[in-house]
């Protein structure tokens, strides 16, 4: 008798997999050594970041267990008792429903994490956790404080889901695809070649502004397009420049023009 793998279950832990598998990519690459192509040096991971990995690695896991939880109750609610397969749409429409949930998520998450900044005690008690990872790392991507993971990124999720009007089936790819750009924003490298940086300006030299004290009111939007910063004039320029040592350092434009006028 074959058994059968429901995509209600399949859209639950095949993100989480792929969480930890393509964090795991990065860890390979880092045991291979790549300082040319580092944000920041590699011991300022020690230096800067005042947590520890083991630390992460379980905050994550806990983040994780609450998206399990809202996403197995999401699917019980909103399933067919009959336990009929929702038929896929065609290609076209599979399409619009990605570009759908990713504005549905990134216009949450914006309005969200800014929000997280703004509110002293939210930040004070919150989302000050995710800051404490000064340098990123992968597969701290999603280490933040339980209720900012259930803010932020389930129901944000859920909601991307719903309003899209996706079938679970399409939710498997369209949040693996979604968890894999979320830790390639936090992987602390720019690697060339890498085909996310091709369709998108929202990257890891963006995020990494951010995480620095200069750009901590700044590049808000995650994890797709930065058109909310835009928009709102929350967006910091930046240019990328070889580090003295090896690597690269994403260097804000405002920062720059500061440093000329002292100067002259």
């Amino acid at each position: 008798m074959a058994f059968a793998v429901s995509d209600e279950l399949l859209g639950t832990f095949v993100p989480i997999a792929v969480y930890w598998l393509y964090s795991g990519l990065y860890i390979v690459l880092d045991a291979m050594g790549m300082d040319d192509y580092r944000l920041h040096p590699k011991g300022e991971e020690a230096t800067k970041n005042v947590v520890s990995k083991w630390t992460v690695v379980k905050g994550v896991l806990v983040q994780q267990s609450f998206q399990i939880a809202v996403s197995l109750l999401l699917f019980t609610v909103i399933g067919d008792e009959s336990g009929t397969v929702r038929k896929q749409p065609p290609a076209l429409v599979i399409a619009l429903q990605f570009i759908v949930a990713m504005f549905v998520m990134d216009t949450w998450q914006y309005f969200m994490h800014r929000y997280m900044h703004i509110n002293k005690f939210l930040y004070k008690h919150v989302h000050s956790k995710h800051h404490t990872l000064v340098v990123p790392y992968a597969f701290g991507a999603l280490y933040n404080h339980p209720l900012e993971g259930l803010i932020l990124d389930t129901i944000g999720g859920a909601l991307s889901f719903l309003i899209a009007d996706m079938t679970p089936k399409t939710a498997i790819f369209f949040f693996s695809f979604a968890t894999i750009k979320t830790v390639d924003d936090h992987c602390g490298l720019w690697l060339p070649g890498n085909i996310l940086h091709v369709f998108f300006s929202n990257n890891s030299a963006y995020h990494d502004v951010h995480h620095q004290l200069y750009g901590n009111k700044y590049n808000f939007s995650q994890p797709f397009f930065v058109m909310w910063d835009k928009i709102l004039g929350t967006y910091m320029p930046y240019t990328l420049e070889n580090r003295k040592g090896g690597g690269f350092e994403a260097r804000p434009v405002k920062l720059n023009l500061a440093e000329e006028s002292k100067t002259d």
